[in-house]
């Protein structure tokens, strides 16, 4: 395996990782806050999109960073 393809892996594999822990933990955090206040779910629900798709943009970002190395280099 050339490293080229190498690091393509590695920084989508790691840029993929961490934001999925992320959202795991947003999703988490906010089925508790639901769970706690019934009420407040329309506002915790706006806010944990928010969260995941500012959290998902890490992940599109490594993709980009991955089809930069194994297209431009």
């Amino acid at each position: 395996m050339e490293l080229k393809e190498l690091a393509m892996a590695l920084a989508i594999g790691l840029g993929a990782f961490w934001p999925g822990i992320g959202i795991w933990l947003i999703g988490k955090a906010a089925l508790e806050a639901v769970g706690r206040n019934p009420d407040a779910s329309s506002k915790i629900q706006w806010l944990a999109i928010l969260c995941i798709a500012l959290a998902e943009a890490v992940a599109i970002y490594a993709l980009v960073i991955a089809l930069i190395i194994g297209f431009a280099l």
